[in-house]
């Protein structure tokens, strides 16, 4: 029973960061990161791994500053690396933690582009093309790796064919 409670609640923490993307999505950038950020404060900085990658996933697209922006981006990256499939599949048994990383190196290589870092932008949008594969061939996937060959050629690294 105890474990059906502490399931609901993790369920519960997803709705609610889901409900601030929507917030988002919908426009009202403002409102999403005050939810963002008070959900940061329940959650903390050694919450659960799944909760805290999210989060600062999702945080990160409402940053006005990119050095804020790279700072989320690197609380999910590092939030990533604590997660197990184990934990993911808990909340959706379809998707890898993998599966998460071409994603995130490709956000750090942006900000870090954005920041005129371009050799950090390079190493991480090679992270990002290198774990790619963990990727459907979907449109998420399909989206993932366009972005991908963009920064590529705005960085001036050649796009390699999977």
């Amino acid at each position: 029973m105890a474990e059906q409670q502490e399931q609901a609640a993790e369920d519960a923490m997803m709705t609610r960061i889901g409900q601030a993307v929507m917030l988002h999505h919908g426009g009202d950038r403002e409102e999403a990161q005050g939810r963002f950020l008070g959900l940061w404060s329940e959650i903390g900085e050694e919450g659960d791994p799944l909760h805290r990658c999210t989060l600062a996933h999702y945080m990160a697209d409402t940053q006005e500053d990119a050095t804020d922006e790279l700072a989320w981006d690197l609380r999910a990256l590092s939030a990533a690396d604590e997660l197990t499939d184990e934990r993911l599949h808990a909340h959706h048994d379809s998707i890898a933690v993998r599966g998460f990383y071409p994603s995130l190196h490709l956000n750090l290589a942006a900000d870090y582009a954005k920041l005129g870092r371009p050799e950090a932008a390079r190493n991480h949008i090679r992270r990002a093309r290198g774990v790619v594969g963990a990727l459907g061939d979907d449109g998420y996937g399909d989206g993932i790796r366009a972005a991908i060959g963009r920064l590529e050629l705005q960085l001036g690294e050649g796009s390699e064919v999977e």
